[in-house]
């Protein structure tokens, strides 16, 4: 060990050994099959929660009387963390690409749903008897015509955040032997390799900045109608 290394390499490895790590995982294929895998789990889990967790959201600020009926069962299943599902996800789908789409799906549905509702809750009244006086009486012409557009902003900073929430999801979903980057993560830490698990670190960090990044984008995009 150099003199002037005071933390061992098996705790934080030096920034000149990354590069030669991350060629290794790049150059054997571990790399490319972890992070696809990964990124499959995370679009998979991110879809589903969000499409459900934003219907369900909308559909419940739109009726007091689903909003009443739903309001227990929402109290008792929202404080579970995703990783309390994990044992279920197990005996549900096995050690399989299912189980950790489940637990992100899980995670990314709570953010979503709330966005949504919090959203719908905020549509100004005015707006819906400005409808109403236009002709638009109908649910699904208010849907359409004013409440998806004023909730808009708010569903999509939802929908920012449970990209985040989707991301750390991966690894915890995928720790128990689904393979993908979580899997890789622990096997180099339990091999003492911290520089294949910072490699890892630094790949979702990256990828997680691409797609936040695009997203405002897209965003901005979206809502360029209030400026």
């Amino acid at each position: 060990m150099p003199a002037f290394q005071i933390v061992p390499a098996s705790v934080l490895p030096p920034p000149s050994a990354l590069p030669r790590a991350f060629w290794r995982e790049l150059s054997s294929g571990i790399w490319f099959a972890a992070l696809t895998t990964s990124l499959r789990n995370y679009l998979a889990g991110l879809a589903i929660g969000s499409l459900l967790g934003i219907a369900l959201g909308v559909a419940t600020g739109m009726s007091a009387t689903l909003e009443s009926f739903l309001a227990w069962i929402v109290r008792i299943l929202r404080p579970i963390p995703g990783l309390a599902w994990v044992p279920f996800a197990i005996l549900w789908f096995g050690i399989d690409p299912a189980a950790a789409i489940f637990i992100i799906s899980t995670g990314v549905f709570w953010i979503c749903y709330f966005a949504a509702l919090g959203s719908v809750h905020s549509v100004e009244r005015d707006l819906i008897e400005l409808a109403d006086a236009f002709g638009f009486r109908r649910a699904d012409q208010k849907l359409v015509k004013v409440i998806l557009p004023a909730a808009a902003p708010g569903i999509l900073v939802g929908l920012r955040t449970a990209l985040g929430q989707a991301w750390m999801a991966v690894v915890a979903s995928e720790i128990f032997g689904v393979p993908g980057l979580g899997q890789r993560m622990m096997q180099a830490s339990n091999l003492l390799a911290s520089d294949v698990v910072v490699i890892y670190m630094a790949t979702m960090a990256a990828l997680y900045g691409l797609i936040d990044t695009s997203f405002v984008a897209l965003q901005s995009r979206m809502l360029r109608w209030k400026r």
